[in-house]
C-alpha cells in the first residue's frame, strides 16, 4: 500500500474526527443556545428540524455536485464552512443570526457527511479490506472529545464563542492542510493498480474528476431501499439513546440528575470501542455476520433498558446499544459502494439522506409514543426496526441476491457499462 494512500486515509479519519467534535459541541449546548437566543420551547423544535432537512438538501445537491467535482473538494471547501458556521451559532445574538448560521451548518454538513463517506468508501476498495468502521471509530472518539469540552465550558459557565473559538482555531487550519492528502476514487484504484505493479503514481487526477458517476443515472432505487432503511431505522435508534436516555433514566427508571447524564457517555464510549474493533470483525466473518449481530445486539439492548427495574440495568442496555448500533452506519455506505462500483458517489449520497431521515423520525416518534403510551413501551418500537435490519442483511454481502429469488446476479459494475443501464 502506497504511502499516498495512507495520508490520504489518515488525513481522512482526522476529517471525521474534527466533524464528531463539531457536532457534538453544538448538540450538547443547545440549552445554552436556546438560552442565549431566548429561543422558546415552542420554536426550539423548528429549528433543530431545520438542521437535518436542510444536511438532507445538502446531501441531494452534492449528488449533482460529484459529477463534476471530485468529493475530496466539496469536502475541503464544507468542513471550514461547517466549523465557521458552529462559531456563528456561538457568536450572534438575535434569532436571524442564529437561523443563517444554522442554515449555514445544516447545507455544509450534508456535503461534509455525503463526500466523507464517498471518500472512504474508495478509499477501503483501495485497501481491499474493510477500514470504514474505522473511520466512524475517529467520529465516534471526536464526539467524546467535543462532549467532553461542552462540558468544560458549562461547569466554568464559558459563553459559547469562548468555548468554541480555541477548538475552531486548532481544527481550521489542521483540516485545511490535512485536506491536501485526501484521495478520490479514480485516484485511490489507480495508485492501489500502480503500487501492485510498480508503475509511477500520479495524484493529480483531475482529468478523471467524475468519472465513475457515469453511472448516477442508473441508480435503481429498488436496489438501494434495502440499504435507506437500514440506514434510517439505525438512525431512529441512534436519536432515541441521544435525545431520550437522560429523561428515560431520571424520569422512568428513578436516577440522580448526575447519574442521568451517563448514559449517552457510555453509548459513545461503546460506539468507539465497537468500531475500533468491527472491522477487525468483517475482516474475519464478512460483513453480513457482523451486521446481524450488531442488530441483534442493539435489539437486546432496547429490550433491556425497556424492562430496566433500576438504572444500572438500564445503563447495561444503553451500553448494549452503542456497541449493536456502531457497525450498522459504516457498514451501510461500504455496501452501497459495493452495490454500485461504477456510481458510489451518487449511491452513497442518496443513501445519506436517509441518516437525517432517520435522525427527524427517531426523536418525536418516541416522545409521541412516551407521552400517549409509557416510555417503556416506546423504546420497544425502535427496537422492532433494528430487529427488522435482520432481513436486510444479504444487501451487505460482496454479492447480493438483489432480486430477491436465491440467485446471483452480474456485477453491477458488469451491466449495462457505458449505457447509464444497471
Amino acid at each position: 500500500m502506497t504511502d499516498v494512500l495512507r495520508r490520504g486515509r489518515a488525513s481522512l479519519a482526522f476529517s471525521f474526527f474534527a466533524q464528531g467534535a463539531t457536532f457534538a459541541l453544538l448538540v450538547t449546548r443547545i440549552p445554552a443556545i436556546q438560552d442565549r437566543y431566548g429561543v422558546s420551547d415552542a420554536l426550539l423544535p423548528a429549528f433543530l428540524a431545520a438542521v437535518p432537512i436542510l444536511a438532507g438538501v445538502g446531501s441531494v445537491t452534492t449528488e449533482q455536485l460529484v459529477k463534476r467535482i471530485r468529493p475530496s473538494r466539496l469536502l475541503r471547501w464544507s468542513q471550514p464552512v461547517v466549523l465557521l458556521a458552529l462559531l456563528g451559532v456561538g457568536s450572534g445574538d438575535r434569532l436571524v443570526e442564529l437561523a443563517v448560521a444554522l442554515g449555514a451548518f445544516g447545507l455544509a454538513v450534508g456535503a461534509l457527511d455525503a463526500s466523507m463517506n464517498m471518500l472512504g468508501v474508495s478509499l477501503q476498495r483501495a485497501y481491499g479490506r474493510s477500514i470504514m468502521l474505522g473511520f466512524h471509530a475517529t467520529y465516534s472518539l471526536g464526539g467524546i472529545v467535543g462532549a467532553s469540552l461542552a462540558w468544560v465550558g458549562a461547569h466554568w459557565h464559558l459563553s459559547l464563542f469562548v468555548s468554541y473559538l480555541p477548538v475552531v482555531l486548532v481544527l481550521l487550519p489542521a483540516a485545511f492542510v490535512g485536506s491536501r492528502w485526501y484521495v478520490d476514487g479514480d485516484a485511490a484504484s489507480g495508485l492501489e493498480a500502480d503500487a501492485g505493479t510498480g508503475g509511477d503514481v500520479d495524484v493529480d487526477v483531475d482529468a478523471g474528476a467524475g468519472k465513475g458517476q457515469a453511472e448516477s443515472g442508473a441508480l435503481v432505487f429498488r436496489l438501494l431501499l434495502p440499504l435507506c432503511l437500514v440506514m434510517t431505522f439505525a438512525y431512529i435508534g441512534d436519536s432515541t439513546v441521544s435525545n431520550w436516555s437522560a429523561k428515560y433514566l431520571q424520569d422512568v427508571l428513578g436516577s440522580s440528575e448526575q447519574l442521568a447524564t451517563v448514559p449517552y457517555n457510555v453509548y459513545m464510549v461503546m460506539t468507539l470501542v465497537g468500531r475500533a474493533v468491527g472491522d477487525f470483525g468483517v475482516r474475519r466473518f464478512g460483513a453480513v455476520a457482523v451486521v446481524r449481530l450488531g442488530a441483534v445486539v442493539a435489539a437486546l439492548g432496547f429490550a433491556v433498558v425497556a424492562v430496566a427495574p433500576g438504572a444500572w440495568v438500564g445503563m447495561l442496555g444503553f451500553t448494549l446499544l452503542g456497541l449493536g448500533l456502531c457497525v450498522l452506519v459504516p457498514q451501510t455506505f461500504a455496501a452501497a459502494g459495493r452495490l454500485f462500483p461504477g456510481a458510489s458517489d451518487a449511491a452513497i449520497a442518496r443513501l445519506n439522506i436517509f441518516n437525517y431521515v432517520g435522525f427527524l423520525i427517531g426523536s418525536p416518534l418516541v416522545g409521541a409514543l412516551g407521552d400517549a403510551w409509557n416510555y417503556r413501551g416506546a423504546m420497544l418500537v425502535p427496537m422492532v426496526l433494528v430487529l427488522a435490519t435482520l432481513g436486510y442483511a444479504r444487501s451487505f454481502a460482496p454479492e447480493p441476491d438483489r432480486y430477491g429469488d436465491g440467485h446471483e446476479r452480474p456485477r453491477t459494475a458488469d451491466v449495462g457499462r457505458g449505457s447509464n443501464g444497471l
